[in-house]
């Protein structure tokens, strides 16, 4: 990669976990998508048995998605695309694209990001929010339950400051649901 900046654009876990250096993140906005849980995830946050879900980014006329777009160090490059493949990568599910997005404050770059394919069988866009909340009140994959995947979600988003209603509702209903004893399946 030289001396050509590599940005990745975080909207979920990458957010939390970005899982290489980072040498500069800022707030960013991407246009054409909306932030959704609209992949089961057959591995981190589910199995094959009882799927769970994962965000990823839904094409959507119109829409657009507040994350973090995170500058990887000079020099880590091709290591960080290469841990970020193995990672992301694990079912063909999401679809690898260099899109633009603009940094609050000003300026736009070109950023790696992860969108979903909705052609795969792992794409689930539209399920209702109650049934989202269920599969992620029951789900656990092996990096973990799945909702603590969704909290450590909404958490970062408060601390940055970026309003997602759908996730705030989600959040609420999966603690509801969890200390009710009763995700469903």
């Amino acid at each position: 990669m030289g001396t050509k900046q590599m940005w990745v654009f975080g909207y979920g876990s990458l957010m939390w976990n970005p899982g290489f250096p980072v040498a500069e993140r800022k707030i960013a906005r991407l246009d054409g998508f909306h932030r959704s849980f609209c992949m089961r995830s057959l591995h981190h946050r589910g199995t094959h048995q009882r799927p769970g879900l994962v965000l990823a980014l839904d094409a959507l006329q119109h829409g657009t998605c507040q994350g973090l777009a995170f500058r990887v160090e000079p020099g880590a490059e091709e290591q960080s695309l290469s841990e970020l493949r193995e990672r992301e990568l694990v079912s063909a599910a999401y679809l690898e694209v260099d899109l633009a997005i603009d940094l609050r404050g000003g300026g736009r770059v070109r950023a790696i990001t992860y969108i979903i394919d909705p052609d795969h069988v792992q794409y689930c866009g539209g399920l209702p929010l109650e049934e989202q909340a269920q599969i992620i009140a029951a789900a656990h994959g092996g990096r973990g339950p799945n909702s603590e995947y969704l909290f450590n979600t909404a958490a970062h988003l408060h601390e940055l400051g970026i309003a997602d209603d759908e996730l705030d509702w989600l959040d609420a209903r999966v603690r509801e649901i969890l200390m009710q004893g009763q995700p469903q399946s």
